[in-house]
């Protein structure tokens, strides 16, 4: 009964969050940013050098990436300090 409640709980939490809005924000730019960036540099920064293009798109989606993992780790962080400031007010 207790697993219940508590997947329960972590649900509730990513829902509070806006976890899924945010994975499907990143999601999203995971598949837009890249192709973006790769025709607008191949047509007006590196004059059809197509190499150049994809080295673009691919610093352009590792930034996304890494964007997505720092975030979440700062949303993991303050939800873990925030579970212990609540568990230190139960215990009082």
């Amino acid at each position: 009964m207790s697993e219940h409640t508590a997947i329960g709980k972590l649900n509730a939490d990513a829902a509070s969050g806006g976890v899924l809005l945010k994975l499907i924000i990143f999601s999203l730019s995971l598949g837009i940013l890249p192709l973006t960036s790769y025709f607008a540099s191949l047509k007006y920064v590196w004059d059809g050098n197509a190499t150049f293009a994809a080295i673009t798109a691919v610093v352009a989606a590792n930034i996304v990436l890494v964007t997505y993992i720092v975030m979440s780790l700062l949303e993991d962080k303050r939800s873990s300090v925030q579970q212990q400031h609540t568990e230190t007010r139960k215990e009082k």
